[in-house]
């Protein structure tokens, strides 16, 4: 589905004492780049906010005059957006995932003007949210007349008059970090039994540029079987192997995915032939009745 992403960068972080909030980091990552991964099939991405280093190209803009408030910057953001549906976030978001703004723009193509997210707690979270681009062009208009202007504006001026759907939302993808008591939650929370690796995973997937599914039982199925059947260092050179030659059949044109398990099956078939070769050097004589030696 089609859409462009508007990214809410620009606030005054007056709980954070006025520190750069999207540049701090969760996870080893920024806050901004977290967000950005999450929507990072967007057609056109645009940051309402100062310019800094980002993962992925963006578009940036401002409200004038800046600090206008969330009304005025999505307005911002918005008169560089063509698509007829616009993702909008803010940026201290770090563990909102694809698949919650999948959710998101599939409730705003349903046949109302938006979808928003609820959050856990029964609130409506407006900067976590998809709207159809024309019925927000056309309620910020109507605001501005009303009001002589969108500056200071509270955003239920503005969702208040739009049919938007509620998506529940996931455990945490509603989190955002208003103070540092959240920041501190956040960084001890991607570190929880359980979850801890598949945020490294995803982690060092970005910082490496790669965009590949990434089935980690068998990664560590394999690391495990090269630890026990060959030597422990062969367990993360055989892996590094494996994604090499995945690597190599996706450029020959194979389906990423694909190519990993295929690699990875036959890496695994060797080790455990090393393994049984090994076990049968430990007993020559069982060997010999069983035919293989």
């Amino acid at each position: 589905m089609s859409y462009d992403a508007i990214v809410l960068a620009g606030g005054s972080a007056q709980r954070l004492g006025g520190a750069d909030k999207p540049a701090l980091s969760v996870g080893g990552r920024p806050l901004l780049d977290r967000v950005l991964d999450a929507c990072a099939d967007a057609a056109a991405t645009t940051v309402v906010g100062g310019r800094r280093p980002t993962a992925r190209p963006v578009r940036w803009t401002r409200e004038d005059p800046p600090g206008g408030g969330p009304v005025a910057a999505l307005d911002a953001g918005l008169r560089h957006t063509c698509a007829e549906l616009v993702l909008v976030l803010s940026a201290d978001l770090p563990f909102l995932d694809r698949e919650t703004v999948r959710s998101l723009l599939a409730a705003a193509g349903g046949g109302h003007e938006g979808a928003l997210l609820r959050d856990p707690d029964g609130r409506d979270q407006p900067l976590i949210a998809a709207y159809r681009g024309e019925p927000l062009r056309r309620e910020l208009a109507l605001l501005a007349t009303e009001h002589g202007g969108l500056t200071g504006l509270p955003l239920r001026a503005l969702t208040a008059e739009l049919d938007l759907a509620r998506v529940a939302a996931p455990p945490f993808a509603s989190f955002d970090c208003d103070t540092w008591d959240d920041l501190a939650a956040a960084r001890a929370r991607i570190r929880e039994h359980g979850t801890v690796l598949d945020q490294w995973i995803n982690a060092v997937k970005t910082e490496l540029g790669i965009d590949l599914p990434v089935d980690v039982k068998t990664l560590l199925d394999l690391a495990r079987d090269a630890a026990h059947g060959v030597d422990r260092p062969a367990a993360p050179l055989t892996t590094f192997l494996v994604g090499y030659a995945a690597a190599r059949a996706e450029a020959a044109g194979a389906d990423p995915a694909q190519a990993v398990a295929e690699a990875s099956r036959k890496a695994a078939g060797l080790a455990l032939r090393w393994a049984a070769e090994a076990k049968a050097a430990e007993s020559p004589d069982a060997s010999r009745e069983n035919g293989s030696g």
